[in-house]
């Protein structure tokens, strides 16, 4: 087993400066490239970024990179990787996934196939088996993924297992929910602070509200899910556990906090309740059945993210234009308020009434889409009353 990885956590373009914040944060150096953060750690590591990071995809080990212009050069090199340092005998190891990007190797079955065939003989040679026996494949999974752009190869080893977005709360979700790492990635971009007051107008299945109870209560967003790596015989069970319990020691659970989640439609708000009794948040946040128009507040200094239907979501285009502009009326008595909201509309600015203070291109899925900055004024608290 090795002592230090390459490591890279995938996340979705537009938010590489979130997980680098992140990783910042947890005490790592990184690099970040086109939808990847670099780092490197060691087993701890593993698990600390798959445990705490809340914006990114995927932990990924890079087993090794080389040139592959053909299916030779592409057998040798995988061949030439040290996989018996991370593969046990008996260990299954899908070539899960091959991608090939501006080079002379495309047929990605292919890739698949011979990146199989190699590993397999490599593995016969450490473990001395005859190559006519195949390897029995029992034990715990090591999703291998292989990635050729211009002709250079990057193989890699998933750590997480289900996507990172996955926490393990959304028992239910309404038509078109919003990733969680996606929701958590728009909360740190936003000028929210657990002090503040937050509330989803729209909120279908909770999302937002629940990551940013998460968020203001330091609770690790895997801290309710297991990892692929938890299988696998070299990462020691104590390390994982000592981790999982510094993590549940760093949560606090007393503090205060004031956020809402409101939704027109009353089966959305039970799905939202349930979703955070899931997620061990019971009274913590308010869910209501209510309409957005219906929305009023004396709080000041709060924070609104919304990620309302849009064309490809639920609504027709009318519906949408009347509600982006009921939106604009509503919100807009919130002079102290900070609004964040989430669409695929081109348009939105004019059927809101008001041009954003910032515009950041984000992909939902595949889904191009914009958040929508509009900065409150600022307040001191004290001087208002009530």
């Amino acid at each position: 087993m090795k002592k230090q990885f390459k490591l890279v956590a995938t996340v979705a373009a537009g938010l590489e400066s979130v997980v680098g914040k992140e990783m910042k944060a947890l005490g790592f150096e990184y690099q970040v490239e086109n939808g990847k953060v670099y780092f490197e750690g060691d087993v701890q590591a593993i698990i600390k970024t798959n445990l705490w990071l809340r914006a990114a995809d995927r932990i990924k080990i890079i087993v090794g990179q080389f040139p592959a212009r053909t299916f030779e050069e592409l057998f040798q090199g995988v061949y030439a990787l040290d996989w018996e340092c991370y593969l046990p005998l008996g260990a299954k190891f899908p070539i899960a996934k091959a991608k090939c990007v501006k080079s002379k190797l495309h047929n990605e079955p292919s890739v698949q196939a011979i990146t199989k065939k190699a590993i397999v003989k490599k593995l016969q040679k450490h473990f001395h088996r005859p190559e006519n026996v195949p390897l029995q494949e029992i034990g715990a999974e090591f999703k291998i993924e292989v990635s050729i752009l211009k002709d250079v190869a990057t193989l890699m080893i998933d750590t997480s297992g289900t996507s990172l977005f996955k926490r393990g709360y959304r028992i239910e979700k309404g038509g078109a929910p919003i990733k969680e790492n996606m929701a958590a990635a728009i909360l740190e971009l936003s000028n929210w602070f657990p002090d503040k007051p937050l509330v989803d107008p729209t909120c279908g299945s909770g999302t937002f509200c629940i990551e940013a109870a998460l968020m203001g209560m330091n609770i690790a967003p895997g801290f309710n899910r297991s990892f692929a790596f938890e299988e696998w015989n070299w990462v020691d069970k104590g390390l994982v556990q000592a981790v999982r319990d510094e993590a549940e020691a760093a949560a606090n659970y007393d503090i205060q906090l004031d956020i809402s989640g409101f939704d027109i439609d009353g089966r959305m708000i039970q799905i939202a309740q349930k979703n955070a009794e899931e997620a061990g948040l019971v009274g913590v946040i308010h869910f209501k059945q209510m309409r957005l128009q219906d929305f009023r507040t004396d709080k000041i200094n709060g924070v609104i993210i919304s990620n309302p239907p849009y064309g490809e979501r639920l609504l027709d285009d009318k519906a949408v234009d009347i509600l982006y502009n009921e939106m604009g009326q509503t919100l807009a008595p919130l002079k102290t308020w900070s609004k964040f909201i989430l669409t695929s509309d081109e348009n939105f600015e004019k059927k809101y009434g008001r041009q954003a203070d910032k515009k950041r291109k984000l992909y939902n899925g595949t889904l191009k889409v914009d958040l929508y900055q509009f900065y409150g004024q600022r307040v001191k608290r004290n001087a208002v009353k009530g």
